[in-house]
């Protein structure tokens, strides 16, 4: 998953005067390091606010003098001047909001909570700044006249419709008000996250008899024995919410009541109590955004969101959904009918539980397929497949990588890669970091140190991330992944090539609508199963060889079983997410009611949860409210896009990698998606592959 990335320009910036102590700040100073990123070492948590502070006096200098400008408003001296402004500021923040995210701890939590409502309120200052709305929007006025670049107009669009869904064109009482709703959003953001992170890292199943992990794959019961050694449990089985602890558990585990215990700890966080619930934040936010998105002219937050979207409305969200939601959902009965049977020879009499699910699949898949996932594990060590995604990169693109040893990292066991294009030329950098730690949070996503665009005319090379939460090493074994960990290797990957790819002029035009960004991601998935790409990089762990046709066959026949459960957990948290935001009452819900009516009108049956519940469901707290149905919208998009490399007879057809480079990777949000996909297929996307690939149709 891509989470909102922050837009970064790592400048020589020299120390200010006026700052108490700018040589012990950083952020003050020249970085003075390779490719003059974050010296992480020396950075500390008490850097961060006065490093902000000072961003914000810097910007509203800036800022200040385009609107105090006595000169007729023209679009450099107006439009690129405030594409210009708050580079210290990003400076600061692309270390900060990563590091929140990726390696966090009491104190940047506390520095969170004071930076987000100053953050907020900065915001508010620049894009409800009267003077300076009014020469944004005479250059908007002119637009007509002005003979803009395609990029350039594009960046004059997003920043007048910046403003004017900011709430510049407002009255002033209406002003003070989105001021306040921003305000305590913000805060009731950081709060929300604070309590997630505390209510998944505080459960722990902890197992003392053995016989209690039967069933459990070698690896699985090692690397629970090391995470037990080290809480200070050793000769003991720790299973935590980390996806590498918890799903294995739920597939294997011949235990019921311990895998129910597992997964009821998982479904019922934030949700019991205390001071981890979120039941009430999630439902103030949700009236907050309506009243927001009232204030601004939009019946309901999802209106406002989806205008700036492929779908546009919340009609086309809906439309798509349903499309897909009838098929699978029947196939996910189907799929039931056959897990019920095999659970009567074990349990006769006993009804299938959502705890019981994963563990009967794998014996249904078994049974049926021959095909066990722990298989093809010892193919998939991390090394492995990560140099899998960067050759499928290097036969599509003609790009290296290379590692970069005495780089600056902000974690000993993130790595660092230098990218270069066919010709030797310096492209970025890519950072992987890619387990489980007490600081990080849940999933996977990438981000930016440092975007790519053009500042002075110089190219400013980016530099991205990818943070992911896979196995880890355990014992002499390295870490091996899962099907499911090496297609999120590669859909971030994914999001990294778009980051590196970018070639437009302006930071502004970077970012690309919500159902649009996945495709860049989820299509890389498509190479990371096909036997040709196999061949490149799943060799097994001990002795080398090559994963057997025999086993990869097996694979592929059973890809589609399980995809009406897959696509039933997802698209019911899809519609849940859209429930809440075509709310039009400014009264905030009762948050177990509303998604227990929202879950039952939909039909989902009692056996399969929403991959995520309102309690703990971060996508919709953050960048993806009224947006979560983008991974469904954008697999249409990219098994459309993957069926273009498979017409030509040649998955790395190096004229159909260099039009997606071209036509999609490239450009960022410089022009309508739908445009740029346009010129990549030659056509609108079809439906039809990805319900072919997934086996609903």
């Amino acid at each position: 998953m891509r989470t909102a990335s922050v837009l970064v320009a790592l400048m020589t910036l020299p120390a200010l005067a006026a700052d108490p102590a700018p040589a012990v700040n950083p952020f003050f100073a020249e970085w003075k390091t390779p490719f003059g990123m974050p010296p992480f070492a020396e950075i500390r948590e008490e850097h961060f606010l006065p490093a902000f502070r000072e961003g914000t006096a810097r910007q509203k200098t800036e800022v200040a003098a385009i609107a105090e400008a006595t000169e007729a408003a023209t679009f450099d001296n107006t439009i690129v001047a405030l594409e210009l402004s708050g580079q210290f500021m990003d400076r600061v923040g692309s270390v900060f909001f990563n590091l929140t995210g990726a390696e966090t701890n009491p104190k940047l939590q506390a520095v969170n909570r004071e930076v987000m409502p100053l953050m907020s309120a900065h915001r508010d200052d620049i894009q409800l700044n009267p003077k300076l709305y009014q020469r944004v929007k005479a250059v908007w006025e002119a637009r007509a006249t002005l003979k803009l670049a395609p990029d350039q107009a594009r960046l004059l669009e997003r920043t007048y419709k910046g403003f004017v869904r900011a709430g510049a064109a407002l009255t002033s009482d209406q002003q003070v008000r989105m001021r306040a709703i921003n305000n305590e959003q913000s805060k009731l953001g950081v709060e929300f996250g604070d309590r997630l992170l505390k209510a998944t890292k505080a459960f722990q199943l902890v197992i003392e008899n053995p016989s209690d992990l039967a069933g459990l794959p070698e690896g699985t019961r090692m690397a629970a024995a090391t995470a037990a050694k080290k809480i200070g449990q050793e000769g003991k089985w720790l299973f935590t919410l980390d996806g590498p602890s918890i799903w294995p558990f739920l597939e294997y585990a011949q235990n019921r009541e311990l895998r129910k215990r597992l997964l009821t700890g998982y479904l019922e966080r934030c949700n019991q109590g205390g001071d981890t619930d979120t039941n009430a934040i999630v439902a103030k936010v949700a009236a907050l955004r309506v009243e927001k998105a009232q204030l601004l002219g939009y019946r309901t937050w999802a209106d406002y969101v989806l205008e700036e979207n492929m779908a546009k409305d919340a009609k086309g969200v809906y439309g798509l959904l349903d499309q897909i939601w009838k098929p699978a959902l029947e196939v996910a009965k189907k799929e039931r009918a056959e897990l019920q049977a095999m659970m009567a020879k074990d349990l006769p009499g006993q009804k299938l539980e959502p705890w019981d699910w994963r563990y009967y699949a794998e014996k249904v898949k078994q049974a049926k397929y021959d095909f066990d996932e722990e298989s093809v594990k010892p193919y998939f060590a991390i090394d492995d497949v990560r140099q899998g995604a960067f050759a499928v990169a290097g036969r599509l693109y003609g790009i290296t990588f290379t590692e970069v040893k005495g780089i600056p990292v902000y974690q000993k066991d993130v790595r660092c890669f230098e990218v270069k294009e066919k010709d030797g030329h310096h492209l970025g950098l890519i950072y992987v970091d890619y387990h489980p730690r007490p600081g990080k949070r849940g999933g996977a996503w990438m981000s930016n140190y440092r975007s790519a665009w053009v500042r002075q005319g110089k190219q400013v090379d980016p530099v991205v991330v990818n943070v992911c939460n896979f196995t880890a090493p355990a014992g002499d074994r390295p870490a091996l992944l899962t099907a499911d960990e090496v297609r999120t290797l590669f859909h971030e990957f994914g999001h990294g090539l778009h980051g590196l790819f970018y070639k437009g002029r302006y930071r502004g035009t970077a970012g690309t609508p919500r159902d649009f960004v996945e495709l860049p991601s989820q299509v890389m998935e498509n190479w990371s199963m096909e036997p040709q790409v196999l061949r490149l990089y799943a060799k097994h762990y001990k002795t080398g060889e090559t994963i057997p046709d025999a086993l990869v066959a097996k694979m592929k026949k059973a890809a589609t079983f399980g995809q009406g459960f897959a696509t039933v957990e997802y698209m019911a948290a899809s519609l849940l997410d859209m429930d809440w935001h075509t709310l039009t009452e400014t009264k905030p819900q009762d948050t177990a009611a509303f998604e227990k009516a929202s879950l039952a009108k939909w039909g989902l049956i009692a056996e399969i949860p929403p991959r995520y519940r309102s309690p703990y469901f971060s996508h919709i707290m953050g960048g993806y409210a009224a947006g979560y149905y983008s991974y469904i919208w954008s697999a249409v998009l990219d098994s459309d896009a993957f069926q273009a490399f498979k017409e030509k007879g040649d998955l790395f057809d190096a004229a159909t990698a260099a039009k997606f480079r071209a036509e999609v990777l490239s450009k960022g949000g410089t022009e309508d998606p739908a445009l740029l996909y346009q010129r990549f297929r030659g056509r609108d996307p079809k439906v039809g592959p990805l319900l072919e690939k997934r086996g609903l149709k």
